[in-house]
């Protein structure tokens, strides 16, 4: 499955403290080098492979592209889209913690995308907490980043920052026996994703918008599978089960692919042949309308806990 590189702004990849790199698939296919059926990891916690967890997280960050597409679009900020950052003082768990720290990274990326400086420092500050609460705090310069964040200006350095964080962090949770905790932070930034993509289709439903949610059914098969290797724990369970309700609703989702012309194209000095194929998605209004209220039922009810 040959990727397209695609450079957007973005907080989804796993604690984003600003605007994010984010490579993801623009011909969407199921998982290819996942080999752990999903039947097989729902039995309990099975250790995937940290090349197959890289190559997920590049494709569940994609619905945060779409926060560019919103901006093209000509829709306006809303910030009734983004989680309460009062909420926080509830989390009391890591679960949770983890869990809103992907909430808040998503909407971070949104509110980066549109230069609300203001509301930046708010959610960094909130982020600080989280991720000091489950002790992967000591990984950012928050100093740094809030100096940053104030000036568009400083767009590569916060890229920087945020990516290298993020790599130190995966790997001191997974070091730690706390994987768990990464994909609930995957999982909150999907869902936080998918819910702004959700409430500005209501907006606007721009056919590009809507295929952009059918397409999370292939993004979300993959989350299922990270999540289901942590199933066997019964609090994480609860995700799980919350996860394969949405699941569920995309799974009446039918997308179909399209081959096309082979291209070359020259990358760090080497000709290399990209196959152009293409998916075509295909939603009805009342799949799209399934969807929309489960999302929005399962994200807030997630975000209070």
């Amino acid at each position: 499955m040959i990727k397209k590189i695609i450079f957007i702004a973005s907080a989804v990849i796993l604690i984003g403290v600003s605007i994010y790199i984010i490579y993801i698939n623009s011909h969407l296919k199921p998982h290819e080098n996942l080999d752990v059926p999903y039947e097989e990891v729902n039995k309990g916690v099975i250790d995937i492979e940290v090349e197959a967890v890289k190559s997920i997280t590049e494709n569940i960050s994609s619905p945060i592209e779409i926060a560019a597409l919103i901006k093209e679009m000509g829709v306006p900020f809303n910030r009734d889209f983004l989680a309460p950052t009062d909420y926080v003082s509830n989390y009391s768990t890591n679960y949770a913690q983890a869990f809103a720290l992907g909430v808040f990274s998503a909407d971070l990326g949104y509110l980066n995308m549109y230069n609300k400086t203001g509301s930046v420092i708010d959610y960094l500050t909130t982020i600080k907490n989280l991720a000091d609460a489950i002790n992967v705090g000591q990984y950012f310069d928050f100093a740094t980043l809030k100096r940053l964040a104030s000036n568009s200006s400083n767009v590569d350095s916060l890229k920087y920052i945020s990516v290298h964080s993020f790599n130190q962090i995966d790997q001191n949770l997974r070091q730690r026996k706390r994987g768990n905790l990464s994909a609930l932070i995957i999982a909150g930034a999907w869902l936080e994703g998918i819910y702004i993509t959700i409430q500005v289709s209501k907006i606007k439903p721009d056919p590009k918008l809507l295929e952009k949610i059918g397409e999370q059914k292939i993004i979300l098969s993959d989350l299922m599978t990270l999540l289901a290797s942590y199933a066997k724990d019964p609090i994480f369970k609860n995700y799980v089960n919350e996860f394969n309700s949405i699941k569920a609703k995309f799974d009446e989702v039918q997308i179909t692919y399209e081959q096309g012309e082979p291209v070359t194209v020259v990358e760090n000095g080497m000709m290399t042949v990209v196959q152009k194929d293409r998916s075509i998605v295909h939603i009805t209004t009342q799949q799209l309308n399934d969807i929309s209220q489960t999302v929005e039922l399962i994200r807030n009810r997630l975000i209070r806990q």
